[in-house]
């Protein structure tokens, strides 16, 4: 269910009539020497199904109630192959909310918890996010979970939503479809301390993409949020994954020639994806830059450039990690 103990639901017994099992219609008990007469099995198991799916059915109501008591619900944000998200509010104090709906047969990777549960691992992951972070909400990288809810059929996850905050692919096309190398330095700077800190508590988001990068515009300096961990998953540093999740535009080399990538080297492709997107005013497809039909500009600044080139390099060993880019030159 959802971040709360579980709605009850309880069934009282009827009370007693007059003659019925012994009552006299004097209200004196007396033993009934008639037996009752066993139901036929089928039935007993055919009334127990009922009730246990009236007491899920209970429980999902009162799930929904309570969402719709504490939330309201107002215009739709965007959808994409995972969901919907609507723009929303926390009824008690007005405070900004994305409210995301994903159908059951969207929540492509699940996790088990520590009960045993199988829970969507975007809340697994985000839940794990905010443990590892003090007062998270407005304070870490990626957005908060405020609530969730499993309604059976789907899922609603309750986000924070910063205001005001564009995604990054606007934010690109609002400046003229690329940014100075100074401001794409900045949000860069701020992508790769955040993967260090997933990649610290062993998680791998798998579709970093401007898409998923949100912009807060309130200030002189741009400030980068992540967003939508809806195929992310909790890693394990030796894990390797032979099934592909995230945007097939932007697969790394070693995927097309082994099909086969890990969590380390596959991020920092995903931030080179970013940094070309960010400068080149064209969209990045991994297949033409690796035959060469897309290329890296010549105008960039020494430092920039092989910043972006070590990102981009095609075998996965060879890549810095994220901790060497977070040392480079470019960003001293």
């Amino acid at each position: 269910m959802l971040n709360q103990e579980s709605a009850s639901s309880s069934v009282e017994s009827e009370s007693s009539s007059n003659n019925v099992d012994g009552c006299t219609s004097d209200g004196d008990i007396r033993r009934s020497n008639r037996k009752r007469k066993a139901l036929p099995a089928e039935e007993t198991s055919s009334r127990k199904r009922t009730k246990k799916t009236e007491t899920i059915q209970d429980q999902i109501d009162a799930q929904r109630a309570e969402f719709e008591e504490k939330y309201e619900e107002k215009n739709q944000l965007g959808e994409g192959g995972c969901g919907s998200v609507f723009a929303g509010c926390r009824r008690a104090d007005h405070l900004p909310v994305a409210i995301k709906h994903i159908p059951k047969d969207k929540v492509f990777c699940k996790h088990k918890d520590k009960n045993g549960r199988q829970i969507s691992v975007e809340v697994a992951v985000m839940l794990k996010v905010e443990s590892s972070t003090a007062s998270s909400v407005g304070h870490s990288a990626p957005v908060s979970l405020l609530d969730w809810y499993d309604l059976q059929q789907e899922l609603i996850l309750v986000l924070e939503r910063p205001m005001p905050a564009e995604d990054l692919a606007h934010y690109i096309e609002e400046h003229g479809g690329s940014l100075q190398e100074d401001e794409a330095k900045i949000i860069i700077q701020q992508l790769v301390d955040a993967a260090v800190h997933l990649k610290q508590n062993n998680i791998f988001h798998r579709d970093i993409k401007v898409e998923n990068i949100l912009i807060e515009t309130d200030s002189d300096v741009p400030r980068l949020r992540l967003i939508d961990f809806g195929l992310s998953c909790i890693n394990k540093k030796t894990s390797k994954y032979q099934t592909f999740y995230g945007t097939s535009a932007h697969v790394p080399p070693e995927w097309l020639n082994s099909c086969t990538y890990s969590a380390g080297p596959t991020t920092v492709w995903q931030v080179g994806v970013v940094l070309f997107e960010m400068l080149h005013n064209k969209d990045f497809r991994s297949t033409n830059f690796i035959r060469k039909r897309l290329k890296i500009s010549s105008t960039l600044s020494l430092d920039c450039l092989d910043f972006l080139e070590q990102c981009l390099i095609k075998v996965p060993k060879q890549r810095p990690t994220l901790e060497q880019l977070l040392n480079h030159t470019w960003f001293t």
